[in-house]
């Protein structure tokens, strides 16, 4: 570790790969109830042909179990942006998987009216900010949170049977759906950084024109590239969407 690094200070939970090249850096939003080792082999493949990587860790997980859940979305993003030194990193590039995306978005607000240099968002299979105050609720009784789960995919259904598993799941998702439900964004909020979009062809929670309707929030360029695969589709792209990430 060289010496610059040793003096930047990140709280514990806040995981780092550390990359093949310096001066700039992708930090990574899991989705909600996600915890920071679901995007472990994500990080990695984003650092091993690019600079470090970071994964946020949200509380009521993990390492987080006993940490107070937020009560909002703008809440949690600044608490996020306070756990680090964003402003010796370089340039960053932010990654959000659905939730993870708004709540990237808000942490993208704040790095820059704090004068750190944020260059893009990658938004992963999210709506826009501008939308979510108009749609269903998401739901927060226990078999909801579940059959709310396993219908978006991406966890283990062997895991799901695990009942100690599904109590921490849902502590962690009830939380993350609570500050979602409490989020308003006026469709003229935008961000200086660009915003490349991301999803699944086969998505149905989010298609390409709600992806779209992420353009009215950035003064930058915005894209919209789409991948085979339903709402994880990530998890057959890593790589390639690792190298779409450090390319940009």
């Amino acid at each position: 570790m060289g010496a610059l690094e040793s003096e930047l200070t990140f709280e514990r939970w806040i995981k780092r790969s550390p990359g093949r090249r310096r001066g700039a850096a992708t930090v990574v939003f899991p989705h909600a109830g996600g915890a920071a080792a679901a995007y472990r082999t994500f990080a990695a493949a984003l650092a091993s042909t690019g600079d470090d990587a970071f994964v946020m860790q949200y509380p009521q997980r993990a390492d987080r179990l006993t940490h107070p859940a937020p009560d909002t979305v703008e809440e949690l993003a600044t608490q996020l942006f306070t756990a680090g030194d964003w402003d010796r990193l370089g340039p960053l590039r932010l990654f959000g998987h659905c939730m993870g995306a708004v709540i990237a978005f808000e942490f993208a607000r704040v790095a820059e009216a704090n004068g750190v240099d944020v260059r893009r968002l990658w938004v992963s299979a999210s709506q826009a900010p501008s939308t979510i105050a108009t749609s269903p609720r998401l739901p927060t009784a226990d078999s909801e949170v579940v059959a709310n789960m396993v219908d978006l995919g991406g966890t283990d259904p062997r895991l799901l049977a695990d009942e100690d598993f599904v109590d921490l799941l849902v502590r962690a998702v009830r939380a993350d759906y609570l500050a979602f439900n409490r989020y308003a964004c006026a469709d003229d909020v935008r961000i200086h950084a660009d915003v490349h979009t991301l999803g699944g062809r086969d998505d149905h929670r989010v298609n390409a024109d709600m992806l779209r309707q992420w353009q009215t929030h950035t003064d930058g360029a915005f894209t919209l590239s789409l991948f085979d695969g339903g709402h994880f589709y990530i998890n057959d792209h890593v790589d390639v969407v690792a190298e779409l990430i450090n390319a940009g």
